[in-house]
């Protein structure tokens, strides 16, 4: 609904027919290479990817002019990006709001800009993405049960379990507002545990009597079929374009589940960016 909500929203600025959207990104983006101190035409590409749901390199767009306007204050091209995207009333969802301090404002989209990477490739899959919803409901359903029928001797496990996912994301938390550097950090065994507990609880958890253990270990099954995709595609796209070496940039949940996977499939070389000199 947020996605809608935002495609009404830049239609109504200014509408771009369905068969011209591709090629006025592909005339906006060869502007955007001769010209890329405009940002003006920056704006216009971000609209357009929006218009396209390119969601991805609509974000990447958008934040170039929001990170250039925090270094360089300029009234007239923040009145047009403005005017052109909504960006304030843009807060919900996966959003430009939420873009702005997100792992990708402060890890992937400043890297993008220093290996010279112009543009995002896709590489989600959503082909499970009805199963996953199910399982998530199902596994909720249960558990409130759990935690309401749970005999008193139990509780005291479970809150104690509890603490130790909270305090998981409390030193998540302290690193990524105050260490510089959360990259590498990101890109450990302790933050993907930390990562997996906020879906998947811990598994010390799993066999506590009453525990909705098959709807989680369903849950699990379908977010690792989910990057299975993501990894296959990463590859498949890859061969289609005859690229040797790519560069994965997924959401932290993500990381862990997919190197491990990109590690079984043959003729395939994962490096974790802090084995990368």
């Amino acid at each position: 609904q947020p996605n809608i909500n935002r495609l009404k929203k830049l239609r109504n600025n200014r509408a771009i027919k369905e068969e011209l959207l591709q090629h006025t990104i592909d005339s906006l983006k060869k502007r955007s290479n001769q010209q890329p101190s405009d940002y003006r035409i920056k704006a216009d590409l971000a609209h357009a990817y929006y218009l396209d749901q390119d969601v991805a390199n609509g974000h990447y767009q958008f934040w170039q002019v929001y990170n250039f306007l925090q270094h360089h204050p300029n009234a007239e091209l923040e009145n047009y990006s403005e005017k052109l995207l909504s960006s304030r009333v843009d807060t919900t969802g996966r959003s430009m709001k939420r873009v702005k301090t997100s792992e990708y404002a402060y890890i992937a989209f400043p890297m993008m800009q220093e290996l010279g990477i112009r543009e995002l490739m896709s590489m989600d899959c959503q082909d499970y993405d009805l199963n996953w919803q199910a399982s998530w409901g199902a596994f909720d359903a249960r558990f409130v049960l759990f935690r309401k029928d749970m005999a008193d001797s139990s509780k005291k496990h479970l809150k104690s379990a509890l603490k130790a996912i909270d305090n998981g994301f409390e030193k998540y938390a302290k690193i990524e507002n105050s260490s510089n550097t959360i990259t590498e950090w990101l890109n450990t065994d302790e933050a993907a545990e930390i990562s997996a507990s906020g879906d998947f609880y811990l598994p010390m958890m799993y066999n506590m009597n009453g525990f909705p253990k098959e709807e989680m270990l369903s849950k699990i099954h379908w977010w690792i079929m989910r990057n299975e995709g993501m990894c296959h595609n990463v590859v498949n796209r890859a061969k289609m374009v005859g690229a040797k070496r790519v560069v994965v940039i997924a959401g932290a949940n993500h990381r862990k589940y997919m190197q491990d996977i990109f590690k079984t499939m043959q003729a395939v070389k994962v490096r974790n960016i802090n084995e990368v000199d």
